[in-house]
């Protein structure tokens, strides 16, 4: 078992000695790092500290020659810097689908370099007026309506189609959701052996999961970002730039819209209401079962996630995360019984993780949102 401390230690190190051997290749192309780098600060060591999949790799700020800022993707981990390549393979075989109808706006990407062991993407920044959760309801609904309509516009419905994306883009059968959920639920009976009332509502939602997989299946084979949160996105005007293609696969059209709304369900309420119900309004009832089946998905993932971070985790921080672990637990409830979350439920969460997270994390988060 590692220790928060241990944990965070490890990560800060391993920041200070990457940022000395990057500023000098950075240098040597006319790009300098920001003092303040609140992207790589806060809980962000407890990503690396859970995950390996995606690799150690830093998100960056900084300036080009003429003071311009950019964003700076730099890794010399194996797994790091796949994914960095991995999400340029995204972008440019997205910008050439022919069966989509529209395709997400992407910063420009002004160097990559590859020197002395490292791989570094450097990427226009893009401004804007204020962040998504900054704007009026209507239009923080109407810009993630359109994102969703130009995700749902990439559908690969032959198998020609499938052939064209296979070698790039990850795919998402039914069976690859069913066989993922058994997996959290699994690992987490065996993390939380004491917490019997979890391990029954996973296992009713796994049931309910089996129960819709045809549903699931139906509208399957769509384009969708399975992290489409507002720090993944940036908005100039009316344009939306993507700034993670990375976790752009091909699988349930509900997959995204899931991540989003677990997400608003906490941010912003209201929007998450008025999607839910647009989906209700406006589609077949077997898409609305569809968005709640992908939703207790990833409620199944998030509460894994956090239960994996108990051990990294002390302190404040580890009340924290059990925290959270209880009050996702307590959303899946209600989406499993499709109830309406009460307000109590997320304020009182929110004042217990504002009382207990760190400064360095409530400045990592300013930045994110």
């Amino acid at each position: 078992m590692t220790s928060q401390n241990d944990s965070k230690k490890i990560w800060e190190e391993y920041c200070e000695h990457e940022l000395a051997l990057i500023r000098p290749i950075l240098r040597e192309h006319g790009f300098t790092l920001d003092e303040i780098q609140p992207h790589i600060g806060g809980e962000r060591y407890l990503m690396h500290a859970v995950t390996t999949a995606s690799g150690k790799k830093m998100i960056l700020l900084g300036k080009d020659r003429d003071g311009g800022k950019v964003v700076i993707k730099a890794t010399r981990d194996e797994a790091g810097i796949h994914e960095i390549l991995h999400e340029r393979s995204c972008r440019d075989l997205l910008k050439k689908i022919d069966f989509a109808g529209d395709v997400f706006h992407t910063p420009e990407e002004i160097a990559l370099l590859t020197q002395n062991g490292y791989t570094i993407s450097i990427q226009r920044f893009i401004d804007q007026e204020c962040s998504f959760l900054e704007r009026p309801l209507e239009t923080q609904f109407d810009l993630v309506l359109k994102a969703f309509k130009s995700q749902e516009s990439a559908h690969a419905t032959t198998w020609k189609h499938r052939a064209h994306i296979h070698d790039t883009f990850n795919i998402r059968e039914v069976s690859t959701y069913l066989h993922t959920f058994a997996t959290f639920k699994a690992n987490i009976k065996i993390a939380l052996p004491a917490h019997t009332a979890l391990h029954v509502l996973l296992d009713d939602t796994e049931t309910l999961l089996r129960e819709h997989r045809t549903v699931i299946e139906q509208y399957s084979g769509f384009l969708t970002h399975t992290d489409f949160v507002p720090h993944n996105i940036r908005i100039s005007g009316s344009t939306i730039y993507l700034l993670d293609h990375s976790s752009l696969t091909f699988g349930n059209k509900y997959e995204g819209w899931a991540r989003f709304l677990n997400f608003m369900t906490l941010y912003n309420p209201p929007l998450e209401k008025a999607l839910v119900q647009y989906v209700k309004d406006n589609r077949s009832p077997a898409e609305t079962v569809s968005l709640r089946m992908m939703r207790m998905y990833r409620l199944g993932e998030i509460i894994w996630y956090y239960v994996r971070t108990l051990d990294s985790s002390s302190d404040d921080l580890l009340t924290l995360n059990t925290e959270r672990i209880h009050f996702w637990t307590e959303i899946l409830s209600y989406i499993q019984r499709d109830i309406a979350i009460p307000e109590s439920v997320i304020e009182n969460y929110k004042a217990k993780r504002d009382s207990l997270r760190s400064a360095d994390e409530k400045q990592r988060q300013k930045g994110l949102h």
